[in-house]
């Protein structure tokens, strides 16, 4: 009877023996399988590829006779660096290109054609075409050697280097797969064996049936059996990698997306965080009699970038002025916003007054603001204001800094308030994806060199990898300033001024808005409570305008224009009005006090001149609005009229065709603008004539409908395509593409170096 328990553990080992005795053999099996088809596998990736970058480099070659037949007796130095610069950006593949003589002399090549490594390949005269493979340091190439000739004369030969890197990573990873792919079917075999010996088939169908519903692969790693977790990490691997490629080929210019944005920073920038530097902050809190209000302030910066901000889920720094601002942040001064569904982390700066008063009021708002925009305002350079500017570019630079998580953030730094924060950041962070954008316009070198620290702001923004402008003007604008006073090496066909070792992009990127979603306020309903809040008829005519009360947005020849109108066209007094919201702006400022006053003064003096007991054709609203009150005006009236004196882009222009869906209503645009230069269908005007705009005013107010939904419809399409998350997504595609190549310059530089201490 002693012996009776011990069977049930007897039988179990033996079992299990025997189940050793079938899966040692196999496995042994496989692994020497596997021994000999992997290096099989590795040998016909290789040929495979191999023959394809043969091909591929023959077409190519043929591509490129006609032209550099045309252009190598002609010397063109320009045409050819233009030829082989555009199919290196146009094959993702092409490594470098080369141009050499009969002689063997190296004429023509891009910038990452290894000369010391291959020089002119061969020396001896080639005219047939060779390809070859060749190992050099950073790894290996496809050299391609392809004779040009001009009838009958041999002019010399065109090489072309494809890299290989990408070869040997698939070769690898097919290794690497057919490898996983004996194992698990060592460890499925095994599996199997052992569960026909301990569990019964009812189980086992059980749990693949559940593979195949999916509900396996979706549960947690927790939750699902042991011996099913290889399985499943490669169903997920699998996945993964569908999913990514999907992504990676939806590139149509129509479907950027809050998701399309997260897609591309997944893919593309391996999804790194995003840190924002600005000064105003999208979200601020202010202590009232009911508690703590949230608002969001009236800026271009802010309705543009915000949105982007909730499809990265990043970090947004920015300098703390609410009056319960404190009071909101935790411990490290950080708070989640939106407040009712936060998406990402507001870190807030404190400045003294004093601070602010020099770095924003005075260096910023009374030098560069009126510098940039050559709106017949004086600027006003203190040494005082410049040493407040630098600290507190400093401090915001130290809080990049301390919240980047790795060394390689992703920075986008907003706007001339901080124009000496990439340089900052770049000396800490050498390896950051510093992206400077630029909001307001850039002046030409003769006015900026009006600027004493010139160059230091300068310098400043050449710390960045890549600097926006809104318009291929302002990039030209730049340029030329840094031409002027900057010892640089700059590439204007590529657009890039090289600066202290490091690069930067200069690129046009016109900002946008993110498309409105969500259920709006009917236009019918708009129309009838705007006019009943103001106090006038259903039918009565109304124009907007919808500023910060600041001089370079031409309110004054705004209101100019409406005297003319109504001066030209008298039938429309007391049939018409002109709401101006201005939200107030920087009223500390004695230029903007002034201001206010001659916009207060001249309303009144027009409301005067044509108004009534129960009319006036100037209704003028300095307050702040919040924007769902705005898209009400922007339904509401038959025209929005923006007359910028000078502008980098204006998004209310944007706005208000976002906001009309009935494609109805009329946009009277300043030249002066970034918008003029996309939304063609506007009645574009020049704001300093004011018959001008006095006859457009009048243009719009009667324009016919078929011809209002004409312009609208073709301006509504432009602006939804190209919104907010287009333009975001363009930067980043363009920061990717730069680290790579960045990647690439620094292993040629690598070889160079090694090069150089062995001829040493």
């Amino acid at each position: 009877m002693a012996t009776e328990p011990q069977k049930p553990e007897v039988m179990p080992f033996r079992s299990f023996r025997l189940s050793l005795r079938f899966i040692a053999p196999l496995a042994l099996v496989l692994v020497l399988f596997a021994y000999v088809v992997v290096p099989l596998v590795g040998n016909m990736t290789l040929r495979w590829f191999t023959r394809d970058l043969d091909t591929r480099s023959q077409m190519l070659a043929s591509a490129l006779q006609e032209p550099l037949q045309e252009y190598v007796p002609q010397k063109s130095q320009r045409r050819i660096t233009q030829l082989f610069d555009r199919s290196v950006q146009q094959d993702g593949r092409l490594y470098a290109l080369a141009f050499c003589d009969p002689g063997g002399t190296l004429l023509y090549k891009t910038v990452a054609y290894p000369t010391a490594a291959l020089g002119c390949h061969m020396a001896e005269e080639g005219r047939e075409l060779r390809q070859t493979l060749v190992d050099l340091p950073e790894g290996k190439v496809h050299v391609t050697e392809s004779p040009v000739n001009r009838e009958a004369e041999y002019l010399g030969k065109l090489i072309l280097v494809h890299d290989m890197s990408f070869i040997e990573r698939r070769s690898s990873e097919a290794q690497k797969y057919v490898i996983a792919l004996f194992a698990l079917l060592a460890v499925v075999i095994s599996l199997i064996t052992v569960f026909v010996a301990h569990i019964s088939w009812r189980g086992w169908i059980h749990a693949m049936k559940g593979i195949l519903r999916r509900d396996v692969v979706t549960r947690s790693q927790a939750n699902t059996p042991p011996e099913l977790r290889p399985l499943v990490g490669d169903l997920r691997a699998l996945l993964h990698e569908y999913n990514v490629e999907r992504r990676v080929e939806e590139h149509s210019p129509q479907m950027w997306t809050p998701e399309k944005l997260r897609s591309l920073l997944h893919d593309e920038l391996a999804g790194d965080e995003i840190i924002v530097v600005s000064n105003r902050e999208p979200y601020i809190h202010h202590r009232t009699a009911e508690g703590v209000e949230v608002r969001r302030p009236a800026s271009g910066l802010v309705t543009a970038v915000e949105p982007v901000m909730r499809a990265c889920s990043g970090t947004w720094i920015a300098h703390g002025a609410g009056s319960a601002d404190r009071e909101t942040v935790d411990l490290n001064d950080r708070v989640a916003v939106p407040p009712k569904r936060p998406s990402y982390t507001l870190r807030r700066v404190w400045l003294s007054k004093e601070e602010e008063q020099g770095y924003y009021y005075g260096f910023a708002n009374e030098g560069l603001w009126p510098l940039c925009h050559i709106a017949h305002v004086r600027p006003v350079f203190r040494t005082a204001d410049w040493e407040y500017y630098v600290t507190v570019n400093q401090r915001f630079a130290d809080a990049v800094i301390a919240e980047a998580h790795t060394d390689d953030p992703i920075v986008l730094v907003q706007d001339y308030h901080f124009a000496l924060v990439p340089r900052m950041v770049r000396e800490k962070l050498p390896r950051a994806t510093i992206i400077m954008f630029w909001h307001i316009p850039w002046p030409n070198p003769e006015s900026f060199g009006i600027c004493p620290w010139r160059e230091e702001i300068l310098e400043g923004l050449l710390g960045s990898t890549l600097l926006g402008f809104h318009t291929p003007f302002h990039c030209k604008n730049f340029i030329e300033t840094v031409d002027r006073y900057l010892e640089t090496r700059i590439e204007h066909e590529a657009s890039t001024i090289t600066y202290g070792g490091d690069v930067t992009q200069v690129e046009p990127y016109p900002i946008s808005i993110a498309w409105p979603e969500g259920d709006l306020p009917s236009i019918a309903e708009c129309y009838r409570s705007v006019r009943h809040e103001l106090g006038v008829g259903e039918k009565h005519l109304l124009a907007l305008g919808v500023d910060r009360l600041d001089y370079t947005k031409g309110i004054l020849e705004r209101f100019q224009a409406v005297e003319r109108m109504l001066e030209m066209h008298p039938a429309l007094i007391g049939r018409f009005s002109l709401v101006q919201i201005a939200a107030p702006s920087r009223s500390s400022l004695d230029e903007y006090q002034n201001f206010e006053s001659r916009v207060r003064m001249l309303a009144q003096r027009i409301n005067k001149r044509f108004g009534s007991e129960n009319y006036e054709p100037i209704l003028l609203k300095i307050q702040h609005y919040e924007s769902d009150q705005v898209v009400r005006y922007y339904r509401a009236a038959e025209v929005c009229v923006v007359t910028s004196l000078h502008d980098g882009m204006n998004l209310v222009a944007k706005e208000y065709i976002a906001a009309r869906e009935d494609e109805r209503g009329v946009l009277v645009l300043s030249q002066f603008t970034g918008a003029a230069r996309e939304l063609h269908e506007a009645l574009i005007i020049n704001p300093y004539h004011i018959e001008q705009g006095a006859d457009a005013l009048y243009r719009a107010l009667t324009m016919p409908e078929l011809e209002q939904r004409d312009r609208m419809r073709a301006m509504r399409s432009l602006v939804r395509d190209f919104n907010v998350y287009r333009w975001a997504g363009r930067m980043l595609l363009d920061a990717a593409r730069l680290r790579r190549r960045e990647q690439i310059r620094a292993r040629i530089h690598a070889y160079n170096r090694k090069s150089l201490r062995r001829v040493v």
